[in-house]
């Protein structure tokens, strides 16, 4: 991301979690109407129905079908409510892991810069930005890993008329989870999960800076909205499509309740049941919501860094004509 060298670390982590909050409450429908499509299919939602059955009405017994379906479908027979179940931990997730991810990325590229001296050349650049992404996206998720896993489990749980959801809140979940699983439970998936986020987070930033930096080398546009906006929308879709099979399994794995041994076998159950096409199931939704997240976050958060940079620098003018003030009006002396 250029042009943001006058932006501190602290202020860069501040914009990023803050936008990336702002993007997830304007974008969470979609990514609960992803979850759903990415768990939905008669086997996986019968067992683990049944196993969260006995501790309190589970996951969704209903099926539903295509994007608009299940928004629809959710909040006819769940309640709007369940279109928003799990943006407590999705909010907490963005603040460590968007933070950590977005404010880091400079610093450690210019580490990999100075350290691996792979020198100027396009493929250089290229392999510094893809390197620094998968750094920041596995450093973030390790970090964040619970956060996620509270909000991929209240995103599948139902709430329909006359159950109750297995998690009141975040912190109920994190004590269930806690209680029943131990601490290791709440650091389920970490696997899938480092290896989806890294490729993630690589795909958004390189892309995002690489299209960002084209936009404006060729003149195509201004560093403004337009820019921001085209860089970002081809963010999410590169996102989308490198990471849609690593999702879906990490959704399945971090979902289930003791069905798999191993992501391995998730992956191999899911090729075995649905083929290929399986491991992008849900992909219309979870472009939509990568898409318009990165968009809604990428735009924001330059917009926050702007505003951060207008403001230290209002501050640094005040500062200087209080002090050439000062000099003006300290009497001479001889």
């Amino acid at each position: 991301m250029q042009n943001c060298g006058q932006t501190g670390l602290i202020e860069k982590m501040l914009c990023a979690g803050s936008a990336a909050c702002m993007a997830d409450i304007a974008t969470f429908p979609l990514d609960v109407a992803k979850v759903r499509l990415q768990i939905q299919s008669s086997s996986v939602s019968k067992i683990a129905s049944n196993v969260l059955t006995l501790q309190a009405n589970g996951l969704a017994a209903h099926q539903y079908s295509g994007l608009f379906g299940t928004l629809i479908g959710m909040a006819r027979n769940e309640g709007i409510g369940a279109l928003y179940g799990g943006i407590g931990p999705g909010l907490q997730r963005q603040c460590v892991f968007a933070s950590l991810r977005i404010g880091l990325y400079e610093p450690v590229k210019d580490i990999y810069t100075r350290k691996l001296n792979l020198g100027e050349n396009a493929a250089s650049i290229m392999t510094i930005r893809i390197i620094s992404g998968i750094t920041t996206g596995a450093i973030a998720i390790t970090v964040a890993q619970p956060t996620d896993l509270v909000k991929v489990r209240m995103q599948a749980q139902s709430r329909q008329t006359g159950g109750r959801p297995v998690y009141n809140n975040s912190i109920h979940a994190y004590k269930t989870i806690y209680a029943s699983e131990g601490l290791k439970g709440l650091w389920k998936g970490l696997g899938p999960n480092i290896l989806r986020n890294s490729v993630v987070n690589a795909a958004e930033l390189v892309c995002y800076d690489t299209i960002k930096e084209l936009l404006l080398n060729y003149g195509i546009f201004r560093d403004g909205l337009p820019c921001h906006f085209s860089a970002a929308f081809t963010a999410g879709f590169c996102a989308t499509l490198v990471s849609s099979p690593i999702d879906v399994v990490k959704t399945r794995y971090m979902n289930s309740t003791g069905q798999y041994s191993s992501v391995i076998h998730c992956a191999k159950t899911l090729a075995k049941q649905g083929g290929f096409s399986a491991f992008y199931k849900g992909f219309t939704p979870s472009f939509m919501r990568l898409g318009s997240w990165n968009v809604c976050m990428f735009v924001t958060f330059e917009q926050l860094k702007r505003l951060s940079n207008n403001w230290k620098s209002e501050r640094q003018s005040k500062s200087s004509n209080k002090s050439s003030l000062v000099v003006l009006t300290k009497p001479a002396t001889l």
